[in-house]
């Protein structure tokens, strides 16, 4: 199967390479001459081509036009990412690579998501878990890192990638300067009837201080997929909140401060999130808060070798829930009734406390221009004890160095290192030491148990004149026990082990046909075996062996016509303790996504989006959707300053249950929100 994905490597390369070669000779004829001030073409998102890590950006100008539910249906549109089940907070995940969140667990722990530095998200639990729950209007910006080359900063065991996200500043509304200003959202959408609004605070008393409050509510009824079926267990109320301040005390410190919260309750809802009707565990009473909290000190004088933070967070998440009598049909049975209900009364809190002392460097050491950074860190979690999920404390000390070398003419080289150290204090367990399932011995243990280690990478980056770069990387992470892993004797002592080699190539153009015109393309192959594994349930599994192509490109021209492309090939297989290969069971699908889109001035912006996926893994059928958006920024009257956006998301209704998911896409769904600031 693995040999499936060599053949489209070459076949894909040898594209790219005359896309790029025709695209270089148009362009030949203006190199080294200055061609003034120049409209450049814009598509919806910038290509990063000039680094070797695999990351996307999603900006302010996208969020808004993507008019996403949830942050996990922003970044789907980034190749390797898959969602499960992305159109509720709750039951739902984000999958990189085949890593990170599944039908099972919200997250296997190979994926980080951090909200301006916080570490958010709980560990293993079963069908209740979730990543990220949040809301899209309390962001500005969204990076995925895909892989583990570009990780090393922001912890250890991460295969998947990483999902950082900022929020929104005061300056984005005051542009910078004194003043006071309020913005506002409402929008709503027709399958069956959800409605959403923020509300934006911004004060910049001086040009030291900024200010920042935001309220957003969410809201929408259970909905239906394309064949007009309702989704089950897909309605929710969603409220959130954001505060922000930021002080520059003078050019060389300054501080800033962040609190989100976001919350929710369910109920009489099936226990098991994933799936859309109840099951044999029952309904529930359930209330989700999800906090983070974040202060950052900046001290960056006018010396080069100093530019020292000291970020300090805290993310805290609550899964509270309350059974509902006679929802089981279990429920009577003597062995499995009060595990039923046990689990349904469970109360989950993960609390992770996070301090970073990170300086950068900029130096030179003969013909090498350093970018170094370095930092120690210290990252706490508690995590309650509850029916099949056990408690305890995880201490973790950490180190890390990343450099960014650049030398010759062309040549960046980027090494990275991380030490991690773990201590785990886990509350005390019972076990059962008869081995009749009907009469108990039970005893007390208690289990301390401590790990390290010593993980890293490189890249290699060369840029030619002609704007084309090729570049490469090698990456180990250790995946390091977990609470969860305690009471298994097998796993508490046991990293998992990744491997990951990549290399790829990009090209960067400005001038084709026009002068403005603008192309960027990046392919990216990746090789990734992880050894020793624990994640996937006990004995199950030996090694996971993946590797996968990553496309992204656009074309845009002066006039206002834009192309964007990006595609995902993925494989894999897992191995058996005996030697038995299958395919990887969270193997993702084959995606393909393009968008054609018209600028008209700074008036309006319509486009046209196909996202072509498999509708199984292994199976070659496959199903496309398709989805129209416009946005209108209108230029003079009374309107001035309003954003207006329409959009209808799979526009040809078509029935889609995409690979990982427990439950089918969202149907045809008209959108509008209006926007302003005053």
């Amino acid at each position: 199967m693995r040999n499936q994905t060599t053949t489209r490597l070459f076949g894909t390369t040898a594209l790219a390479l005359v896309m790029a070669g025709s695209s270089a000779a148009l362009a030949q004829e203006g190199d080294g001459e200055f061609l003034g001030t120049l409209s450049l073409g814009e598509s919806k998102r910038a290509v990063q081509t000039d680094t070797a890590v695999p990351l996307t950006v999603i900006d302010q100008v996208e969020i808004d036009d993507r008019q996403a539910n949830t942050i996990a249906e922003l970044i789907d549109s980034v190749p390797g990412v898959t969602l499960v089940n992305g159109s509720t907070p709750s039951g739902s995940g984000i999958n990189i690579r085949g890593f990170g969140a599944n039908g099972t667990f919200g997250t296997d722990q190979k994926v980080a998501i951090i909200v301006d530095g916080a570490t958010t998200g709980g560990e293993e639990l079963y069908r209740i878990g979730t990543q990220l729950f949040t809301d899209p209007y309390l962001y500005r910006s969204v990076e995925v890192i895909r892989g583990t080359v570009g990780s090393f900063e922001y912890g250890s065991g991460i295969v998947g990638g990483v999902v950082r996200l900022e929020t929104k500043d005061a300056s984005d509304f005051t542009g910078g300067e004194p003043g006071f200003n309020v913005g506002a959202t409402v929008g709503y959408f027709s399958n069956e009837e959800g409605y959403n609004g923020s509300a934006t605070v911004a004060w910049q008393p001086t040009e030291k201080l900024e200010l920042l409050g935001n309220y957003s509510y969410r809201e929408q009824n259970n909905q239906t997929d394309g064949n007009g079926d309702t989704i089950g267990n897909s309605a929710f109320e969603l409220p959130s909140f954001l505060v922000k301040a930021k002080y520059t005390f003078n050019q060389d410190h300054s501080i800033m401060a962040s609190y989100t919260q976001s919350d929710t309750q369910e109920r009489d809802v099936p226990y098991d999130t994933f799936f859309t009707t109840t099951d044999a565990f029952g309904n529930v009473d359930r209330d989700i808060t999800s906090q983070t909290l974040s202060a950052v000190y900046n001290y960056d004088p006018a010396s080069e070798l100093i530019n020292f933070e000291v970020a300090v967070s805290y993310a805290n998440q609550e899964i509270d829930g309350s059974y509902i009598p006679g929802s089981s049909s279990l429920e009577t049975n003597p062995f499995f009734g009060p595990v039923v209900i046990a689990l349904g009364d469970a109360n989950h809190q993960f609390e992770t406390t996070r301090v970073t002392l990170r300086n950068e460097a900029l130096f030179e050491t003969g013909v090498f221009d350093h970018q170094l950074r370095t930092g120690v860190e210290y990252i706490y979690r508690e995590r309650a004890d509850a029916e099949a999920a056990p408690g305890g404390e995880n201490n973790r000390y950490a180190l890390f160095l990343v450099d960014n070398i650049e030398f010759g003419d062309g040549w960046t080289f980027t090494p990275a290192l991380r030490y991690e150290y773990s201590e785990i204090d886990a509350d005390p367990y019972q076990i059962d030491l008869n081995p009749d399932p009907f009469v108990s011995d039970l005893t007390t243990v208690n289990v301390d148990t401590d790990d390290a280690a010593f993980m890293g990478g490189a890249s290699l980056r060369y840029q030619f004149d002609n704007g084309f770069a090729v570049f490469g990387s090698v990456a180990r992470t250790e995946v390091l026990p977990i609470i969860d892993d305690v009471e298994n004797e097998a796993f508490r002592d046991q990293a998992e082990v990744a491997d990951t080699w990549e290399a790829g190539f990009s090209y960067d153009r400005i001038g084709l046909f026009s002068d403005g015109d603008t192309l960027a393309f990046k392919f990216n192959y990746y090789d990734t075996t992880l050894d020793d594994v624990t994640s996937y349930g006990e004995g199950a599994i030996d090694e996971v062996q993946l590797d996968g192509i990553e496309i992204e490109g656009s074309l845009a021209f002066e006039q206002g016509t834009y192309i964007d492309l990006n595609a995902n090939f993925p494989d894999g297989v897992e191995v058996a303790l005996d030697g038995t290969e299958t395919d990887w069971r969270n193997l993702v699908a084959e995606t393909y996504r393009v968008i054609v889109g018209q600028r008209f001035g700074d008036v309006a912006d319509l486009s046209y989006e196909v996202i072509v996926a498999d509708e199984a893994a292994n199976v070659s059928s496959s199903v496309a959707t398709q989805n129209i958006r416009l946005t209108l920024t209108p230029q003079s009257s009374f309107l001035e300053g309003t954003q207006i956006r329409f959009g209808v998301e799979n526009v040809a209704n078509a029935q889609v249950f995409p690979v990982l998911a427990t439950r089918p896409t969202v149907g045809r769904n008209f959108k509008v929100t209006l926007s302003r600031i005053f």
